[in-house]
């Protein structure tokens, strides 16, 4: 059997020390998917590396959803500029047709 170095395990397991995660506040064994209730109101909870404790309420989905995942709000930065198609006959380019204005 090949067991890990205890120090392995360790490192994994802090982090995901403060990771987050949301849990719809219904009533009984009632439906927890977040599409299927999404103005019911959540609990965010986060990890202390023994248990999920509470640590904000949100509304409904979308606030939840602001609140887990801050960095899908801001606008995305530009990168380069795509390259045009330079010109070639590879397999995937349809074959050009002969020109006529040629001498």
């Amino acid at each position: 059997m090949d067991d890990e170095p205890l120090e392995e395990w360790a490192e994994r397991r802090k982090a995901k020390i403060g990771r987050l995660r949301a849990v719809p506040i219904v009533s009984g064994y009632g439906p927890k998917g977040s599409h299927l209730n999404p103005n019911a109101p959540r609990v965010i909870e986060r990890w202390n590396g023994h248990a999920w404790e509470p640590c904000a309420f949100a509304a409904n989905l979308a606030e939840t959803k602001r609140i887990l995942y801050p960095e899908a709000q801001e606008p995305p930065t530009p990168g380069p500029a795509p390259k045009p198609l330079g010109s070639g006959t590879g397999k995937h380019r349809k074959p050009q047709a002969p020109r006529s204005d040629r001498r």
